[in-house]
Formats: C-alpha cells, structure tokens, sequence
C-alpha cells in the first residue's frame, strides 16, 4: 500500500477543520485534527505528521506557542492559518519558523496546492551519516559549507544546520550566483513564485534567521546592499 502523507490540522473551529480535513483526504492525504494547542502538541509525537496546518487564535496555547514548541524538535513544514492579515503578524510566524502563511478566508483549491509545494520541497534527512555521505544531485560547495538541495541539508564547519525549506533555498538560490545581488523582489519571484502575495520584508525574516545559523567565513559570507538587497559574497 502506498504511504500517505500525514497532515496534523490545528483549528478550533469545527466546521473548518472537517472542511479541510475533507479536501485534504480527497487528495489522498492522511489527517488529524486537533482542536487546540494543548491537543495539538500531545498528538504531534504520536501522529508524527508530513506537515502541520496550524491556527493562531486557538483557545489556551495559542498557534505561535504551538509553533515554537514544536521547532524545538523538528523542522517539519508548517502553514500557518489565521483571520490576521497583519504584516506584523506575517513576520512574527515567519521568525518562529513557519513555512507558510495564509489568511482566512482562503480558497481550499489554494490551501491544497500550497500543502503539495511546501512538502515538495521537504524531503526529511535526518541520519547523522547523511551530512558526512558524498553530496550527490544540486549542491553548491564552498570553504567549510555544503547546501545539498537535492536531500535539503546544510552543513557548515563539519556541522549539520537544521533550517526550515524557505531559509535553505534562499541560502541555496544566492549561494548558487556569487557575488550577484538580488532585490527583495527578486528574491521573492525566486523563491516564493510570482503568485506569492506578501511583504518584501519576509525575504528580510529569512535572512535575519539564516544569519543567526551561518556566521560569515574568511571565504564567503552573506552580504547586504544597502538601498538595493542581498548577496552571497565570496572574499579572496
């Protein structure tokens, strides 16, 4: 029997959650729903889903501590969901490590293609040999630092670096053309598709956290142009 994926839907609203959970399993998708943060971090282990769905406004522990909980332990993509349109709250849920972020109302068609892209460009590697195997398929490599696209792994001074899909190729994407500098919009036609609707400042979320992970090198490092945007520099 093919292996579904698993999805963990974290709504408080019934009728909602039953909605997605439908579309979800007409995709071929295995769900369960969770109706509040509490339920959602007891089923989290035990479920051990492909991917999250995640509200904000939920009773008790609300989405954004559902959210750093679980980045404690895993990288597992998570969309979040939630009535607020807010740039603030759009950057907020990025800094703490989701991959996604949609606003309610939203069409299901639109729900279910931004779950199949997010888990296309999740592909789990979690074996400690895995960092140390010779990289194979799309891959830059420079002083001390291998980006392998093709298992999603970072690692940099002999040291696997988790990050979440969005950080990893954005560091791939701009690693891959040295020296060259991108836009925020640029950046954000690139990585997110032209289809994305969102503030340019996401692009400056990711780079914040990828700078919090990856520390310049004598060799290389991440630059910012002033005024214009962002590039990988390498230093001779």
């Amino acid at each position: 029997m093919a292996y579904k994926q698993k999805i963990l839907i974290v709504d408080d609203d019934e009728n909602i959650a039953e909605l997605i959970s439908l579309y979800l399993s007409k995709e071929c998708f295995e769900t369960k729903i969770a109706y509040d943060g509490e339920e959602a971090l007891d089923y989290f282990p035990e479920f051990a889903p492909d991917l999250v769905l995640l509200d904000l406004m939920l009773p008790g522990i609300d989405g954004y501590e559902v959210c750093r909980e679980i980045r404690k332990n895993s990288k597992i993509p998570i969309i979040m969901l939630s009535a607020k349109g807010e740039v603030f709250d759009k950057v907020l849920g990025l800094e703490l490590g989701a991959d996604d972020y949609m606003i309610k109302p939203f069409d299901s068609k639109e729900l279910v293609a931004r779950v199949k892209a997010v888990l296309r460009r999740y592909t789990p590697s979690d074996s400690p040999a895995a960092a140390k195997d010779k990289p194979v398929g799309d891959f830059v490599e420079y002083q001390d630092l291998l980006i392998n696209l093709t298992n999603y792994s970072v690692t940099c001074d002999g040291m696997r670096v988790e990050m979440p899909p969005k950080e990893l190729e954005l560091f791939y994407f701009l690693a891959s053309h040295p020296n060259q500098v991108f836009t925020r919009e640029q950046l954000l036609d690139h990585i997110w598709g032209y289809e994305y609707v969102g503030d340019t400042r996401t692009v400056d979320v990711h780079i914040k956290r990828l700078r919090e992970k990856i520390h310049d090198h004598d060799s290389w490092g991440l630059g910012t142009v002033w005024g214009i945007g962002y590039k990988f520099e390498t230093k001779r």
